[in-house]
Parts: structure tokens; sequence; C-alpha cells
């Protein structure tokens, strides 16, 4: 699949994984047209069956994304709108990532607040560099609150109380202590991050695209159901999973190579390569 015709997101497939790279210059700021590429962009992804992973970094090595942008919301009427009934603005492309059946990961090496945080805490994973990445929900400074997610993302990562000292006190966040409260999966030195996030987006791009779709629905079925229910959906999922051919395949090669032995055990560090050298050979 092509994935030309894109003004700020520069894309590049690699065995199984779609780079993207966000340039929006002066400062990556998020504004509608951005947010129209990050929804076309989901959807082609969605159809793709080459793609299993997403990796999104910055061309601007200080601002991932900045924010949204301010001058469109100063302008919204005086009088409030009613309550919603359904999702508008960013949620539905924020929610389509969080949803779809393959997996997304920030690697920040910049600023990514307000607008820009929200975009990331919808992903599925986020990394950050050390001494260069911030994230943060500044908006109470300028009176209002997170509108893309941040009030309801941030405390199912990090808990209430974290949550308040991130959004009413407005406050960045470095990498490290994004890291220490949840914020991140974790922070890196920026010479180690971008090797990091490449090995695991390639290692996760290379098991079966069922495999994924069907990890990632378990996981997000503990944060949508109490937890009788979701044991219920796991026994469930866990079974179609058992019954892939690609599953099938690999427990056998598994148990064919004695896998299943103290000493193979032991020493699982290159099971991965093994198959893939195997599977490369039948």
């Amino acid at each position: 699949m092509k994935y030309g015709r894109f003004k700020f997101l520069k894309i590049r497939i690699d065995q199984g994984v779609a780079f993207v790279t966000i340039d929006n210059p002066p400062m990556n700021l998020l504004n509608m047209e951005l947010i129209g590429e990050f929804n076309r962009l989901q959807r082609k992804i969605a159809k793709d069956d080459d793609v299993r992973v997403v990796v999104f970094d910055s061309a601007d090595p200080d601002f991932f994304i900045a924010h949204f942008d301010v001058s469109f919301l100063a302008v919204l009427p005086d009088e409030p709108p009613p309550k919603p009934d359904i999702l508008t603005g960013m949620h539905p492309v924020c929610e389509a990532f969080r949803t779809m059946p393959k997996i997304s990961i920030a690697k920040i090496e910049g600023i990514a607040r307000g607008g820009g945080s929200e975009f990331v805490l919808a992903l599925d994973m986020r990394f950050g560099a050390i001494g260069k990445a911030i994230v943060g929900q500044p908006e109470i400074v300028v009176g209002i609150i997170p509108g893309g997610g941040g009030t309801q993302r941030l405390p199912r990562l990090m808990g209430r109380s974290r949550a308040m000292e991130a959004i009413i006190g407005g406050i960045d966040f470095p990498a490290e202590l994004a890291e220490k409260y949840g914020y991140i999966n974790r922070a890196f030195p920026p010479d180690e991050l971008n090797s990091y996030v490449e090995d695991l987006a390639y290692r996760i791009a290379s098991f079966p695209a069922e495999s994924i779709a069907i990890a990632k629905r378990a996981v997000l079925t503990a944060l949508e159901q109490p937890l009788v229910e979701g044991l219920l959906e796991e026994m469930y999922l866990f079974g179609q999973s058992c019954a892939l051919p690609a599953a099938k395949e690999r427990m056998n090669w598994f148990l064919q190579r004695d896998g299943q032995t103290r000493e193979s055990e032991l020493d699982q560090s290159g099971l991965l390569t093994e198959f893939k050298k195997w599977r490369s050979e039948h």
C-alpha cells in the first residue's frame, strides 16, 4: 500500500513496521490539518495487512507535538455547547489507534504537551529520551482543562492523585519522572532510545498478526469490564489464539526443538531468532 500525499507525516514501511515522522513546522503544533492527516493515516494502516506496528517520532528535535492550536480554541463561541452524544474532533482518531488490532508506539525525544500528550496517551506504548522528552497537560494555565482525553487516560495510567497533580498542577514531567508516574513506559538515554524502540517494534511485527490483535483485545478488556467478565473474555480469546494455524506451527516447532526442557528454558534469548531462521528455510 502506498503512503504518498501526506504533507505533515513522513512514512516509511519496513518489515511490518510503519515509521511515521511528524513534521509540521515551526513546532509541530497539533492543528486540524494534522489531525486530519492522522485520521487518514489510521484508515490506511487499518487496511494494510503488511503493517502490524506503528512507531511515531518527530522531525523536530525540540518538539514531538507542542500542543493543540490555542488560536482555534480562543475563537470558540462564548456560549458552551450542550453535552455531546458522539465523539468528535481528535477523539475518533485517538480511539482508532487505541482500538485498532495493531500496536502503536510513541518515541518521544522532545516536548509533548496538551493535545500532543493526549495523542501519545492514546497510543499503546510511550518511550522517552532522558534529558529531552517532556510530557504534560498545562491547559489549566490558560484556564481550561484537557479536552482530548487527558482527564480520562491519565487516571487510568497513574491513579487519581497523580493525575490530579498532572492536570490541576499543570506541570511538566521529564522522562524519568514520567516513567516513575506511569505516564510513559520507560525512559532511556538518548543514544539508547532509538535502538530499543526499533528492536521492540520489529520483534512485535514478527509475531502473527492475529495473535497481536487478540492479545491487544484481551488487554483492553481489562479497562472496560469488571474482573470476572474480563476473565471470561480472556478465556474465550485464549481459546481463539490456541486455534490459530500460526500458533499451532510455533508451538509444535517449540516442542520439536526441545524448547520445554530445563536447559532450553534457561536460555531463551535466541528463541525468536531461531524460529525466524527455521521459518525462512521452510
